[in-house]
């Protein structure tokens, strides 16, 4: 339903048009200035069955259904070996979060692909993941809600001026199986869902960082030795990290009954002590976020997210109506270092650097949340072990 509501979209400047059942018969040639309505319209040509599948997986637990335990994901290079992936199949689980970065599909070994029209590195990437038994275990184990980030986006760190990013989202959608109860017909990946009864509910909310994100402020130091590629934006630079249509949804999500929200950014929230990518990188968009959920009293927001090729755990006062927490799980086999220097203030701990995964475990009786990092052998290294209290749930 969505690539046909997008190619009708695309027809806007077009001279004319006749359309049935939602397929484009007929076209006149687009404006010389509508290129990329002409590029959707190319898009809106190519059907879902070329596009790589995943293989079939288990279905989502139903809405009544207790979650108990969460196994989170997060930079998957398709080109090497996961054994995690593996270790994760053999645990219990009642959900898997794939948060972003599934594929590496904007690079072939060492070098970017980032400008081909139809994006044949990021399809061969998630047929190269289909194929991968680690992960055709993981998914026939358990039921998966899922993410993107820039790497299975399409682009390095790319944001809304991808000029691909229709054929992406695409991409993306058809391979995971996500229908318009989870995407809907709008443009964007973000969609969420609850599970359990009232008391023992849990929403988990799977934002888009991609799709509607503007440009990035760029350092003029960049390549220096211990200078990272963005600064914080200045104020008043109008820069989105959402977009209007999601931060409406957003709003509207935070105001439904929950216990526990978790909320998946794959870029981090919490820390503002690095140049990479983070919501730190815009700092009006990082407290309307903050605001919002002050606004409408959601209570239980925990932050997940992936992204920075190491695990991280995070607790701040005094920027939600109760203690904010955020876990950070990277990465599944993409590991750059053994031991990291970075200390934000409000971390705990020091960052785990090799390969990882995480779990969220929820003991209902207790009303505790345990928020855990665990290296390849399934050892918990990090944890944040918090009651329903501090995150304003009692």
């Amino acid at each position: 339903m969505k690539r046909a509501i997008l190619g009708a979209a695309a027809l806007i400047g077009l001279g004319g048009c006749i359309s049935e059942n939602n397929r484009i018969t007929r076209i006149f040639a687009p404006k010389p200035d509508n290129a990329q309505a002409a590029l959707n319209l190319y898009y809106d040509t190519i059907p879902d069955s070329v596009l790589p599948k995943a293989p079939a997986g288990m279905s989502l637990p139903a809405d009544d259904v207790v979650l108990s335990r969460i196994l989170l994901a997060s930079c998957v290079d398709e080109e090497k070996a996961a054994p995690i992936l593996s270790r994760m199949a053999g645990e219990q689980a009642d959900l898997m979060l794939m948060m972003g970065d599934n594929v590496y599909g904007d690079r072939d070994g060492a070098g970017y692909i980032s400008n081909d029209v139809e994006l044949a590195e990021l399809r061969e990437a998630f047929a190269e993941l289909a194929a991968k038994p680690e992960f055709q275990a993981l998914r026939a184990a358990h039921p998966m809600m899922v993410a993107w980030d820039d790497h299975d986006y399409g682009a390095n760190d790319a944001g809304a001026e991808f000029a691909f990013k229709g054929l992406a989202e695409r991409v993306h959608e058809v391979f995971w199986g996500l229908n318009d109860r989870d995407v809907g017909a709008w443009p964007g990946t973000y969609y969420a869902r609850e599970f359990g009864p009232d008391g023992q509910r849990v929403q988990v909310i799977m934002l888009d960082t991609r799709f509607f994100r503007s440009a990035l402020t760029k350092s003029a130091d960049f390549g220096k030795r211990g200078k990272e590629p963005y600064l914080p934006a200045p104020d008043g630079s109008m820069q989105d990290m959402l977009g209007a249509a999601q931060w409406t949804w957003l709003e509207n999500q935070l105001q439904q009954p929950a216990d526990i929200r978790l909320v998946v950014s794959s870029i981090q929230v919490m820390p503002t002590v690095h140049g990479w990518e983070a919501w730190s990188t815009m700092p009006a968009e990082r407290q309307r976020l903050f605001d919002l959920i002050q606004r409408t009293k959601a209570n239980g927001v925990v932050f997940l997210s992936g992204d920075r090729h190491a695990a991280y755990v995070y607790e701040e006062a005094g920027k939600l109506p109760y203690q904010a927490h955020e876990l950070t799980t990277s990465s599944v086999n993409v590991s750059f270092a053994t031991e990291l220097p970075e200390l934000d203030e409000h971390q705990i701990g020091a960052a785990y650097a090799p390969e990882n995964y995480g779990a969220v475990e929820i003991d209902w009786t207790a009303r505790r949340i345990s928020l855990q990092v665990k290296d390849k052998n399934g050892l918990t290294v990090r944890r944040d072990d918090l009651s329903f209290a501090d995150i304003g749930t009692e």
